[in-house]
């Protein structure tokens, strides 16, 4: 199947109708702007006929009711509907007049309806119109009327889908449907004529990339905070199934109860993904015998299916291919099979209308395809989109009703269950009601056409009745893949509902779902799901977990992980598939299939083909599901192995050795915090160690441990929180009403030191040493010392492969909770105590060193080039020697812990000691980015920042201290101009060059600068090289160095790089902006005036290539000299205005003052 065509035409298709129907809302003078009435068409003054008056005003007040983009969305869809739904059945023969709609027998668009009109035999036929429209060879407007006509027709074969169109949805058939490009030409050529051949998965497949643009729009309105109201649910939450997952749920649910039934039936050979079930011990085989001997006595016509969540019918569909088997396997016709098949079981369920057609016309095609005859035999079907009962009047009821109070009360019962039906969809449960008696009643009025109601009506209250019964029923088989909506994007109504009639399972529909499907399940009987997996894991949904395990058998498992489905990329939706029996059996062998390490739906498929043919490979895995409540929390962790559970059953919980916890939620990060390299060096305040400490010092900035980057052991120190007189600020932050914003929890663990982690561990779990001195946030989650376990340890212990092992048991979604850390099993072994504490305060000291290397640390010294060689290459060979053996020193620490702690918890069988190198998180020289590194500190020390006479930060605030710069000297006004040749003494590829010199001398100057020069990739002379980098690309690695909040600010002109200068943000005066004007732009501007007039007198004396190079030179210069100029009165306008900053406001404010002469950040 072609799906980049199906879904190319399905995205077109969407947008080309809305406009196509628009414009025909315009034709009869309606548009968003207005919907008043006309008698006539707006562009030709032709008069209305009155059945478009009467189609108008329908429309008219459709739009008054619903909103203009609303109807025109929903004609636009219906035609789609129509034309879809067509082309499936012109192709496979499926039409009753056995005439194509849109092609001729070649498949060309060349509709054989035209060619047949006048033998065709549709029902108010006018043939007087055909004829006089077949003379004046008007092929577009017949083909409109004999297409309106077919589709009128199918109503008394396909009412579902094709109701009889006399209304609005007539008056706006786009025009121009034969032409070339037009919507059915490329439904045509497009789509490849075997893709529509006996796959009714087409069907999902348009369906669902018709509505991609409808759902982006939902998501983009979320993250505005627009929640998702009950119209936009189908958009949001539709995904449509891959067949290979529809046929594993299928295959081991409805396959499984007829095979374990009818041990010798041949249905196994023809289901692809049944799993045979593991060898069981003699007791549970004794409870099993009991089960498949009640299963024996199922007939085919017994056998009730439900997918309450049907979108397009996949499931259904495929249910459909397999009962009929079933049926065969019993003795039974296709034919009869069919018919039986509709009436007795299948049942469908959807709260949107479309998905409801959809699903209704893929099951009626997939009994064509058994039956080429079934339409015209008139089957009562069980697939119906969910109705609401608000638009029943008391009236109606009453008549209904007619006096009888029994029959008033049962339905008044289900009224008020159904009258939110299209919120809550099929997670209604309905309950006392006797159908019987509705039913009843429904059968009197059908054959009473005295009766007031309206065929209209009657049909509305058999729909609502019928919704109700099969709400109320238990089934044999439940098959679905529901939606995933969190609560949290809900709207109140829904999340209300929820929390109400789902208390283990709010958080998600998917969840909730889930509860239903037992609901809806008869006892002993299958349902099988795909959903995501955060319920076999999180601690949200231990209780679900809990009801799930007590009150049914998981069969067999296919857990997916990320990447199942083609249209969702990322690691965030994360699936499984399961098949469970609602009964318990205890000490039943489930079978389970991990497919989390292939990335690929195709490559997942393949996986689950290759266990099912051969159970001994290395992702098959079957257990006991008594064994997921050994460990806390009872996680679905069905690769845990005997020692696993072993050291669960004899270790700690280490949330009973350490203290374990959240910290503070400031709710405004961007106000309370800043990168520590924002902030007046001076307000902080790196190692209090308690609040009192902090206090007394007056200051205002302390650190913050926000998680971060994976990093083992030390690092991570980049944020400071505003904790000014005992976070006063934060610990008073209200909103309007007064109720507090943050979250100060658990103060009694500031300022101490920790063992600390990133909530986020999608790169795998890392952990760290946080030294005392700062705050801990939600997601920086830490644990501290309470006189029970060493901090080192506990450290040495989490940081080896073991803790990613179990912690990907306990929760392998990438947030990592706290209750998930406070269940890791410790098991203390009092003879390694010493040598792991060793180890662990060896690899801190490794890491901080490696941390501590760079200036982004607060506790960066000078730059490693700075180490007593002759050349930067030597310096570049030294400190690439140090790198490698800090990595080899904590590689080896890491391999020997975790020796250490693989025997402590007997796991030697299912890893080794081994680390790969990208798991070492220590900097490794790099040459590249070292000589960059070494330039930025060149600039920091050019600044002011750093000093070659001292080492560490020497200004960031206060008052500068000049004499702290002897063997190279700071500038002078913190102002230093990048231009593209040296026209200023304080040029900084000039400065750049003085500062190698410094450190290296003159002699080996060339050489150094050559070194620089090839490590930044460049190929002409070095100075050249050197300069190119200074204007094109080193502010951008400043940027990125900085997290995008720079404290070196570029002044720049533009594109054409006629300014540009650094100031140090640190340094930044009111009358900086003044300076850089008059010292530097008119000085700038003054060069280009010369250069242009030595130009002009050099091209008088010049011809032929030399002339061009001179014009090309001078045009530079003018482009230049025209940008500086309009740049000149920016900076004028600002430099007037003597702004001052506050460096307590950090980067991003402060940046954004400036931001038009500013470089984009």
């Amino acid at each position: 199947m072609d799906k980049n065509a199906i879904r190319k035409f399905a995205t077109f298709a969407r947008s080309e109708l809305i406009q196509k129907v628009s414009q025909k809302a315009l034709e009869f003078g309606i548009s968003e702007e207005n919907t008043s009435f006309t008698d006539k068409k707006v562009f030709t003054d032709e008069p209305l006929t009155n059945t478009e008056k009467t189609q108008l005003q329908a429309l008219i007040k459709k739009i008054e009711e619903q909103g203009y983009n609303q109807v025109i969305e929903e004609v636009a869809y219906t035609w789609f509907n129509r034309f879809i739904a067509l082309r499936f059945m012109e192709v496979n023969g499926y039409l009753p007049s056995h005439i194509r709609v849109f092609t001729d027998e070649c498949d060309n668009l060349n509709p054989e309806i035209l060619q047949e009109a006048i033998n065709l035999q549709f029902e108010n036929m006018d043939f007087e119109k055909v004829y006089e429209l077949k003379e004046k060879s008007s092929d577009e407007e017949l083909f409109k009327y004999l297409l309106i006509l077919q589709c009128n027709d199918l109503n008394q074969y396909l009412p579902e889908m094709f109701q009889k169109i006399n209304d609005y949805t007539e008056l706006l058939l786009p025009d121009n449907l034969l032409r070339k490009d037009s919507i059915i030409d490329k439904m045509i050529t497009e789509i490849p004529n075997e893709d529509w051949t006996e796959q009714v998965e087409i069907i999902g497949w348009l369906y669902q990339y018709y509505n991609e643009e409808l759902k982006d729009k939902v998501f983009s309105d979320l993250k505005k905070n627009k929640k998702i109201t009950k119209e936009k649910i189908p958009a949001a939450t539709q995904l449509f199934t891959p067949d290979w997952i529809v046929r594993y749920m299928v295959d081991n649910s409805l396959g499984r109860l007829w095979l374990e039934g009818h041990p010798s039936s041949e249905l196994k050979s023809k289901l692809e993904y049944f799993i045979e079930e593991s060898d069981q011990e003699d007791d549970v085989k004794n409870q099993l015998n009991k089960i498949r001997a009640e299963y024996s006595k199922l007939i085919p016509q017994e056998i009730k299916c439900i997918d309450p969540c049907m979108g397009s019918g996949h499931v259904l569909s495929y249910l459909f291919d397999v009962l009929v088997m079933i049926y065969e396997s019993y003795g039974i016709q296709k034919r009869e099979a069919v018919a039986s098949i509709i009436q007795n079981n299948l049942y469908g369920l959807d709260i949107d209308d479309r998905a409801g057609q959809l699903s209704y016309f893929s099951i009626m095609m997939k009994a064509c395809q058994y039956d080429k005859r079934f339409l015209s035999r008139g089957i009562n079907h069980n697939i119906y989109s969910i109705k609401e009962s608000k638009n029943l009047s008391p009236l109606l009821i009453k008549i209904f009703t007619d006096g009888d109070n029994e029959l008033e009360n049962n339905l008044n019962k289900l009224i008020d269950q159904l009258k939110d039906a299209k919120q809550y969809g099929s997670l209604i449960t309905v309950n006392s009601v006797n159908f019987e008696l509705l039913k009843n009643r429904l059968n009197e009025l059908e054959n009473n056409r005295d009766i007031l109601l309206s065929e209209q009506t009657i049909n509305e209250f058999e729909g609502l009745i019928n919704i109700g019964e099969i709400l109320s029923g238990k089934y044999d088989i439940v098959v679905t893949n529901p939606p995933y909506m969190g609560t949290s994007n809900a709207n109140g109504k829904l999340s209300e509902f929820l929390k109400k009639n789902y208390g283990v399972s709010k958080n998600d529909l998917f969840a909730a779902f889930i509860e239903r499907c037992i609901m809806f399940s008869k006892n002993k009987c299958y349902y099988s799901m795909i959903t995501q997996h955060s319920w076999m894991f999180l601690t949200s949904y231990e209780k679900l977990r809990n009801k799930l395990l007590e009150s049914s058998t998981i069969i067999c498992m296919a857990h997916l992980g990320t990447r199942a489905f083609e249209e969702i990329g990322g690691e965030v939706v994360q699936t499984t598939i399961f098949v469970n029996r609602k009964s318990k059996t205890p000490s039943y062998k489930s079978s389970f299939i991990k497919l989390t390490n292939y990335n690929t739906s195709l490559e997942k498929k393949q996986k689950v083909l290759e266990a099912i043919k051969s159970d001994s490979c290395d992702y098959f895995y079957e257990t006991d599901q008594s064994n997921f409540e050994k460990i806390p929390g009872s996680p679905i962790a069905y690769w845990a192995s005997d020692n696993v559970i072993k050291a669960f059953d004899n270790g700690k919980p280490i949330g009973n050795v350490l203290d374990v916890k959240q910290g503070l939620a400031t709710a405004d990060n961007n106000r309370f915090l800043r990168l520590w390299q924002e902030v007046d060096i001076n307000k902080c305040k790196f190692n209090a160690k308690s609040s009192d400490e902090l206090l007394q010092s007056q200051k205002k900035w302390i650190p913050y441990n926000k998680g971060g980057q994976r990093r083992q052991w030390y690092g991570n120190y980049d944020y400071l929180v505003n904790w000014e007189k005992d976070g006063f600020e934060i610990r008073n932050f209200v909103d309007k009403n007064g109720k507090l914003r943050s979250r100060p929890q658990n103060r009694d663990s500031y300022f101490k030191e920790a063992i600390t982690w990133g909530l986020i561990t999608s790169g795998g779990f890392s952990i760290r040493y946080r030294s005392y001195g700062g705050i801990h946030d939600v997601s920086g989650m830490s644990a501290f010392f309470n006189g029970s376990l060493d901090l080192y340890y506990g450290l040495g212990l989490m940081s080896t492969k073991l803790s990613d092992f179990i912690f990907k048991m306990l929760n392998p979604t990438i947030n990592l909770q706290v209750g998930d850390f406070k269940n890791f099993p410790v098991i203390i072994h009092k003879t390694k105590i010493n040598i792991v504490d060793e180890l662990v305060k060896e690899n801190i000291g490794i890491s901080k060193s490696d941390w501590d290397s760079f200036e982004t640390s607060w506790d960066f010294g000078k730059h490693p080039f700075i180490n007593g060689e002759k050349t930067i290459e030597q310096s570049f060979n030294t400190w690439n020697q140090i790198t490698q053996k800090r990595f080899k020193e904590l590689k080896s620490n890491e391999e020997e812990l975790n020796r250490i702690f693989i025997d402590i918890y007997g796991l030697s069988d299912e890893m080794d000691e081994f680390v790969d190198d990208k798991d070492i998180t220590l900097y490794r020289a790099d040459v590249k980015n070292d000589v960059k590194s070494f330039i930025s500190y060149a600039v920091g020390c050019m600044m002011g920042r750093y000093s070659l006479d001292k080492d560490g930060l020497v200004y960031a605030g206060g008052e500068f201290n000049s004499s702290n710069y002897v063997s190279f000297t700071a500038d002078r006004d913190g102002i230093i101009p990048i231009s593209d040749d040296e026209y200023f003494d304080d040029d900084i590829v000039h400065r750049f060059i003085e500062f190698v010199k410094v450190i290296y001398g003159e002699d080996n100057l060339e050489d150094n600068l050559k070194f620089i020069a090839n490590a930044l990739g460049g190929k002409s002379h070095s100075r050249a090289v050197i300069r190119n980098y200074f204007i094109k690309d080193f502010y951008k690695d400043h940027v990125k160095l900085y997290k995008k909040r720079p404290i070196y600010w570029l002044f720049d002109s533009g594109k054409k790089n006629g300014f540009k200068c650094l100031i140090y943000m640190h340094r930044y005066k009111k009358d900086t902006i003044a300076r850089i004007r008059t010292d530097y732009i008119h000085e700038q501007q003054s060069r280009y005036r010369t250069a242009l007039a030595d130009l002009e007198n050099r091209l008088n004396d010049s011809e032929g290539a030399e002339k061009i190079k001179l014009e090309k030179e001078r045009d530079s210069i003018q482009e230049k000299s025209r940008e500086i100029l309009s740049y000149e009165e920016k900076i004028h306008s600002l430099a007037d205005e003597m702004i001052e900053i506050d460096l307590d406001d950090g980067v991003k404010n402060n940046y954004d003052i400036f931001k038009n002469v500013l470089a984009k950040i």
